[in-house]
Parts: structure tokens; C-alpha cells; sequence
């Protein structure tokens, strides 16, 4: 008992001292080790190895490579131009455009912050120009990043799958789901918002002839994730692969068809990569130890015994693990929360009949909601910086939002068959 009370507490000072994470994790866990002598160091030095030796885990920075591609390959702009001739002639215009645009960048990037950075640094001015109050299209840019990791492919997706041994390819495809629900729903809420200010779509009326032209531009853009997740689900690829695939046919894409991807912005698109991918295996490792550590200790058993004894209502469950998971995400980031706690809680859910397909989308959605609550979300630094608003009036901004996140996660938590029926459906 002890042992857990200092665990905790140098837990919590760290995390507030601004210790990164990844440091933290492992100051946490050698405490234990020290502590307790239950661990031998090479266990630690197998755990650290094991923790990125893993072929799921290589698509991670391939899609971060891919979604840089897109970026800095004009893609991005052609995916916008494409969401502006499908919606932006709907009440609400360059706001809807937005939504849309989040959702096939997010279906490409698999990455929240590269969708707000790249969605968000284009439309903003866009929408500013138009009338749309500053406040309300910043808050827009942070929920709509969210899209990012829900819309398949999705970076967290695969480090959950990586963490818990559940099928990638199955998350992938749950995903379409919540991803779709989640923007329709941003959808009516900006529909509603703009009537009652009066604020008129952005974009000149609908024609099936700019819709024709705009796709034919975007035709290079869209075929990214028909060729990511057609050959995931025809088996002829695993995910790892098809992000291999994704890396090479957006550089040619950006070089050879929009030719916008110059050897300077290869190089940068590169360097972004790696430094991003440095950060993430770092915590990996971290969270992985941390995770063994937990795991010596007994505490997913230990957990497991408690909730039992507590209820025995899935209901109250989720609800209780969605809270958990809430709290969590204002104070760690999404990755090594996946990392942490999946393992733990995956176990708890399981033996009240969730999936753990279905759970893990209950997870990066509520995890998603934490990018973008203070005070270590995500969303909401990116959007500080291409906004040039503070950090206080961007989370003002986000606020009314979190109710549409909140709500849509209960839906994805409560109704599994939104993230089960097209795994289900395809057999896979």
C-alpha cells in the first residue's frame, strides 16, 4: 500500500511540475521497481525492446509521413475545394466545408493535430473573411479535428490494436460509424447556429458541373483512402503496409500530379516525421513499462474484483470507465492513455460482454474529447497557434462543443451496433 501511495503521489507531482509524460512513466515505474525488487532489469530492458518491436506499431509513423505528404503536396487543398462545391452552398458554408474537409483529411491523415494544423490554417481566414465570429470557427477547427482519429485510418487505432492484440482492421472499419454520426451531428449544430445569426453560405449556389470539376481535381486526393482501406479489408494488405502504400502514393501524388511537393518540403515533411515519431515511440516505451509494471503489481485483477463487487451493470460500467477515461484525457495525451489503460480496462468490459472492437472506438473517441479539454489538449494549442487567440478564449470556444462530443460518445457507447455492423456485415 505503501509502494502504491508514492507511485501515485510522484505521479501526480510530476505530471503538474510538467515533467513529460514519457518521462514520468519511467520514474514512475523504476520507484516500483526500486521499491518492491519485484521486477529483474532485464525484464525492463525485454519490456523497452518488445515495446517497439512491433509491425503494427511501423504504421504509425508512415501515416504521420503521409499525412505530411498531403499537407505540403497540395492534396489538402484540393480535398477542401471538393468539400466546398459538396456543401459549401448549405446554410452555414465554409463552416459545413470545414466538417467535411476534417472528415477526408481525417481519412487520410489518421491524425487529430495535422487535421486542425492543416484544415484549420486554411479555412480559418476563409471563414473570418465571411463574417464567421472568431470564437465559434476556432472551437469549430478543435471539435472538428477530432475526425482525425476517429474516421479511419487512425494512429490511436493502431496503437490500441498494438496494445490490446485487437484487430486493426476491424477498428478501422467500426470507425466509419462514430466518424459519420460525429459529423453530422457537427453539421446540424452549425446548420442551427447559423440561421439564428443569419450568417448565408460562403460558397456560390450548388452545380453538378462545380462538383464535377472539383472532383476531378480531387480525384488524386480521394483515391488515398480507397487504396488505404480498399486493400485493408480486401486482405490484400495488412494496415502496416497500406500506410507504406499511402507514404508513396501521396509523395508521387503531390510531386507528379499537383506538383506542389518540392525537394524542400520533402525534406521538411520528413524532418516533421521523424521528430513527431520520436515523441510518440518514446512514450510508447514509457507507457509500455508503466503497463508491466501494473501488471506485476496486479492491478487490472485488482481492478476487475472491485468493479465486480461494485455493480454488475454494463450500463454504469462504461459510464464509470467513459468518466475515468474523461479526467484522464485532460491531463494525459491520447497515446500513452491508450497505452496505460487499455490493458487495464480492456479486461474489466470484456467480462461484462463488450467487444473490444467496440471498445476500443468508445476509447479514442473519449480520448479524441480530451484533445480538447485543458489543460494539456492538443487541439487546443494548435488551434492557440494558427488563431492567434489565447489559449483561454480557444477553450471558451471549444466549450459548447463538448456537449456534441459528450452526447456522441454516450451514442457510440450505448448503441455498439454503430461501430459493430459494418465489421459484422463484411465479415471481417
Amino acid at each position: 500500500m505503501n509502494t502504491a501511495v508514492i507511485m501515485t503521489v510522484a505521479f501526480i507531482v510530476l505530471l503538474f511540475a510538467q515533467v513529460p509524460i514519457a518521462i514520468t512513466l519511467f520514474y514512475v515505474s523504476f520507484i516500483y521497481i526500486g521499491l518492491t525488487a519485484k521486477m529483474a532489469f532485464s525484464t525492463v530492458a525485454s519490456t523497452i525492446f518488445g515495446a517497439v518491436d512491433s509491425f503494427p506499431l511501423m504504421a504509425v509513423p508512415m501515416f504521420i509521413l503521409a499525412g505530411a505528404f498531403i499537407e505540403s503536396g497540395g492534396i489538402a487543398k484540393r480535398l477542401i475545394k471538393f468539400a466546398g462545391a459538396l456543401v459549401g452552398h448549405l446554410t452555414g458554408g465554409y463552416a459545413m466545408v470545414l466538417v467535411v474537409a476534417c472528415a477526408f483529411f481525417g481519412a487520410i491523415s489518421g491524425s487529430a493535430l495535422a487535421t486542425v494544423a492543416a484544415m484549420g490554417g486554411m479555412l480559418l481566414p476563409m471563414m473570418l473573411e465571411t463574417g464567421y465570429p472568431k470564437r465559434f470557427s476556432v472551437g469549430l477547427i478543435c471539435a472538428s479535428g477530432v475526425l482525425g482519429i476517429i474516421i479511419p485510418p487512425s494512429i490511436p487505432m493502431v496503437v490500441y490494436g498494438s496494445s490490446t492484440g485487437a484487430s486493426v482492421g476491424k477498428l478501422f472499419i467500426g470507425g466509419f460509424g462514430p466518424g459519420i454520426l460525429y459529423s453530422i451531428l457537427l453539421m446540424i449544430v452549425v446548420y442551427i447556429y447559423c440561421k439564428k445569426t443569419n450568417l448565408k453560405p460562403s460558397a456560390e449556389p450548388f452545380s453538378w458541373s462545380n462538383l464535377g470539376k472539383a472532383t476531378a481535381e480531387a480525384l488524386g486526393a480521394l483515391l488515398v483512402p480507397i487504396l488505404i482501406l480498399g486493400g485493408i479489408y480486401s486482405g490484400l494488405v495488412t494496415p502496416t503496409e497500406a500506410a507504406a502504400i499511402a507514404c508513396v502514393y501521396s509523395a508521387l501524388a503531390g510531386k507528379l500530379i499537383y506538383k506542389e511537393l518540392t525537394f524542400e518540403k520533402f525534406i521538411q515533411a520528413l524532418d516533421s516525421t521523424a521528430s513527431q515519431n520520436g515523441v510518440i515511440m518514446f512514450v510508447c516505451v514509457g507507457a509500455t513499462l508503466f503497463g508491466k509494471v501494473l501488471t506485476v503489481a496486479q492491478v487490472p485483477r485488482l481492478m476487475t474484483m472491485f468493479i465486480h463487487g461494485l455493480t454488475e451493470s454494463r450500463v454504469i460500467v462504461l459510464l464509470l470507465v467513459n468518466l475515468l477515461l474523461l479526467v484522464i484525457g485532460c491531463v494525459v495525451d491520447v497515446i500513452p492513455t491508450i497505452m496505460i489503460f487499455a490493458p487495464i480496462f480492456l479486461p474489466i468490459v470484456e467480462s461484462y460482454g463488450v467487444d473490444p472492437v467496440h471498445f476500443g472506438l468508445i476509447m479514442v473517441f473519449a480520448c479524441g474529447i480530451g484533445l480538447c479539454t485543458p489543460p494539456v489538449g492538443g487541439n487546443l494549442f494548435v488551434a492557440t497557434s494558427i488563431s492567434g487567440l489565447s489559449f483561454i478564449e480557444v477553450v471558451r470556444g471549444v466549450v459548447p462543443l463538448l456537449i456534441i462530443m459528450i452526447v456522441t460518445l454516450l451514442l457510440i457507447t450505448y448503441l455498439p451496433q454503430l461501430t459493430l455492423f459494418l465489421p459484422n456485415l463484411l465479415g471481417v
